[in-house]
């Protein structure tokens, strides 16, 4: 599982910097103040957009739909059953990038954006930073699902994921009520 965990990581960190550099996504971003422009440049660096904002096809293929930024799963996806597991492949991912099966059940990107219902606008900095740090969803309950790679993230300084929470909340809030997370538990 943990060479699963490296290879999500790898993964959205390679997809983020060729993003970065085709699109200028990193430019793209919003902010209010140093915490917050070093919030925006680690989120960029960090691969949050390549889960976390849907994707759309464009002229030259999927691209990330940055009306929709950071915003998670689309609540109006609804997913099917995932397809079975078989041989070496023991996952799958949805077209829009948001919504993962495997082992585990199926995971769907959270929306990031401060929206007060549907998003992080109810999280205060310490609930955020010790989401990362423990690997709970709200630093308490149910753990975080694959690909998200919290493990990494939970290397980061405190600093640094105050600066991703800075950012987090000076970005658009979206309203946008992703489904619940379906754990697998045999």
């Amino acid at each position: 599982m943990k060479r699963l965990f490296t290879f999500f990581a790898l993964s959205a960190a390679a997809l983020t910097l060729t993003s970065c550099a085709d699109d200028g996504m990193a430019k793209m971003v919003p902010s209010s103040g140093a915490t917050a422009e070093r919030g925006a440049y680690l989120v960029a660096i960090g691969g949050c957009n390549d889960c976390h904002t849907p994707l759309k096809m464009g002229p030259k293929g999927p691209e990330p739909d940055m009306s929709r930024m950071l915003s998670g799963h689309p609540q109006e996806l609804v997913m099917p059953e995932p397809p079975a597991s078989k041989g070496p492949w023991v996952w799958a991912g949805a077209g829009s990038n948001t919504a993962f099966a495997g082992p585990w059940g199926v995971s769907y990107a959270r929306n990031l954006t401060p929206d007060p219902v549907s998003g992080l606008g109810i999280w205060d900095e310490a609930m955020f930073v010790k989401t990362m740090r423990t690997g709970r969803h709200m630093g308490v309950s149910r753990p975080i699902l694959p690909p998200m790679p919290w493990q990494n993230l939970n290397a980061m300084k405190d600093e640094d994921l105050k600066s991703v929470f800075a950012y987090l909340r000076s970005i658009k809030p979206i309203r946008n009520e992703v489904p619940d997370a379906v754990i697998k538990t045999n």
